[in-house]
């Protein structure tokens, strides 16, 4: 599939209120074929440079957009973080077995509604773990088009630009993801065959809607975009290697819309 049709794809399985802040891969493509296509410009002239500062310019102004969008999520998540984190502990010191009002079901309640809180929550990671990763492949693919196409010279030194930004730094979501998964395991531990089940009936269940899904397509997506290829190169995302397999091609062949 070609990156574009990719996006579009990508922009329509994300959350609603995300879909404007992805790279405005379209309107850089008709720029790039409107510089390349016109009377040929020598690298030292005049047009040259308005046209190529053009360029520049566009795509200092989509990273900033990624780089707020960005910052101002992963600020949220360490919020709610530490908000689920403190409404487990409230639960368990107010209704668990030996806390100040025990009660089985206030308990079984007040967990489940948490155990979901934080499987939307590790979900939303994830597809701002993919924001990430489609927005810098999107950055390369365009650079390496416009170097192809004008004979410039701008994807090395913008790539390694884009190494630097805060929208290529994932290492906190990373982080906060590993964290909600160990919490889950710990505070809601199922067997592992129990588990496989559940999630596979889930994702079943709400196949066509819902974050589930949406994480569900993040995850192949980024799995896509990480594989090796004929293009891949020194500035290439590495593999990606995803745990549950089998639950992902399930909900492939069971989801109403295709997911590639």
């Amino acid at each position: 599939m070609k990156f574009g049709k990719r996006l579009k794809q990508q922009i329509e399985e994300t959350l609603p209120a995300w879909r404007d802040k992805y790279l405005s891969y379209k309107e850089l493509k008709k720029l790039v074929k409107l510089i390349s296509s016109a009377p040929p410009l020598l690298a030292e002239s005049m047009e040259y440079g308005k046209a190529e500062a053009e360029f520049v310019y566009l795509l200092n102004n989509e990273i900033e957009k990624f780089n707020a969008f960005f910052m101002e999520q992963e600020e949220d998540f360490i919020i709610r973080h530490t908000e689920l984190q403190q409404g487990i502990k409230r639960v368990i010191e107010t209704w668990g077995p030996n806390g100040t009002n025990p009660s089985e079901a206030e308990y079984t309640d007040e967990m489940a509604k948490i155990r979901k809180d934080i499987v939307d929550f590790h979900g939303e990671m994830v597809l701002l773990e993919n924001y990430s990763n489609i927005n810098y492949t999107g950055l390369a693919k365009i650079l390496k088009k416009y170097d192809k196409r004008t004979g410039g010279l701008l994807r090395l030194p913008f790539i390694q630009k884009v190494l630097q930004q805060p929208f290529f730094t994932t290492d906190l979501v990373s982080k906060l993801v590993k964290e909600c998964e160990i919490t889950i395991n710990e505070v809601f531990p199922v067997e592992e065959e129990e588990r496989t089940k559940e999630r596979r009936k889930e994702a079943i269940t709400v196949a066509g809607k819902g974050i589930f899904r949406n994480t569900v397509a993040a995850l192949l997506s980024m799995q896509e975009l990480r594989r090796g290829s004929s293009t891949y190169g020194h500035y290439s995302l590495p593999p990606l290697n995803l745990p549950d397999s089998d639950l992902l091609h399930s909900f492939q062949l069971n989801s109403p819309i295709p997911i590639l």
